[in-house]
């Protein structure tokens, strides 16, 4: 019952964001250069964003917004990784805004198993990742073809502290290890395609 009535009241946060991110600024930074830059990530997550290493992330076509806060923590230590906190710390703020206008501008394609219904998507995921694993905020990352394991790591360590955010950290620690485990073989299940490089 908690989680309905913050799910709810989270709706009506969430659907006032989602009217002001309607219209998205200009991506910042400068693609080329990112593609350059790119170099450092392609072994994990290939130079498209299409992760290479099932404990990668995919990253082409998330918001900039969500590619640079993320790099930003990673760099400032209030997000932790054994790579990524020293790959970032030798960027600068504008390798930073170039890397997330290079992924960013990559184009995914997504689609549901045939058969499967997109009601039946998590509830407690749905409302910000999409039912489809295609972000709706612009602030919340692409899950659709996410390894089940990685989603699984993620949403246990927002559940245990390890992460924090704001509306991760509540509706995670709510779930179930079997709600974890459902909601991480949903989104793996979503076929995703990431357009080459241009």
């Amino acid at each position: 019952m908690r989680r309905l009535a913050f799910l709810g009241g989270l709706g009506g946060v969430l659907l006032a964001q989602s009217v002001a991110a309607e219209q998205p600024a200009a991506p910042e930074g400068n693609p080329a250069a990112g593609k350059v830059a790119a170099g450092l990530c392609r072994t994990c997550h290939g130079l498209n964003g299409f992760a290479r290493i099932p404990i990668a992330p995919h990253i082409g076509g998330e918001h900039p917004s969500y590619i640079r806060h993320q790099l930003e923590a990673f760099r400032s230590g209030t997000r932790q990784h054994e790579i990524m906190s020293v790959v970032a710390a030798s960027l600068s703020d504008a390798q930073i805004a170039d890397l997330s206008a290079w992924f960013a501008m990559q184009k995914i394609h997504v689609a549901l198993k045939p058969g499967v219904d997109p009601h039946a998507a998590p509830e407690a995921c749905a409302l910000c990742h999409g039912a489809d694993g295609v972000a709706v905020l612009e602030d919340a990352p692409n899950l659709a073809g996410e390894n089940a394991v990685y989603i699984e790591t993620q949403l246990k360590a927002f559940r245990t502290g390890k992460r924090t955010h704001e509306i991760m950290s509540p509706i995670a620690a709510e779930l179930t290890d079997a709600e974890i485990r459902a909601a991480a073989d949903w989104y793996a299940a979503v076929q995703i395609e990431i357009d080459p490089p241009p």
